[in-house]
């Protein structure tokens, strides 16, 4: 198989994956829906909603901090910058050094 065909197969079966839980909760929904007395539905299925809305918040959350904060945002690009002119040795690393070198050098 080309690289081509594996990327659009792992594409296609990630799709699948993702949709799986929710087909099968509209199936759930459609043979209990019928057991549920008429005045208890609404309440169930609003409580269903709130708590569907409550496991999709951390994905929703994530994505707007990443647009916010990530790497390709002005933000992010500073942090990025930062952290790479900040991962280097600290200036209280080299004071001894810079003692001993101007005691070497007579320069006091």
């Amino acid at each position: 198989m080309s690289q081509d065909q594996t990327d659009s197969s792992k594409k296609w079966i990630e799709a699948s994956a993702s949709a799986a839980p929710t087909l099968l909760g509209a199936a759930a929904g459609v043979l209990v829906a019928d057991l549920v007395h008429r005045d208890s539905r609404r309440p169930v299925a609003f409580t269903l909603a709130a708590l569907g809305l409550c496991a999709l918040a951390p994905m929703v959350v994530g994505s707007a901090v990443d647009l916010v904060n990530g790497p390709n945002s002005r933000y992010g690009s500073r942090r990025t910058l930062r952290s790479i002119r900040d991962a280097g040795a600290s200036n209280d690393e080299f004071g001894e050094l810079d003692v001993e070198s101007e005691d070497e050098m007579n320069l006091r």
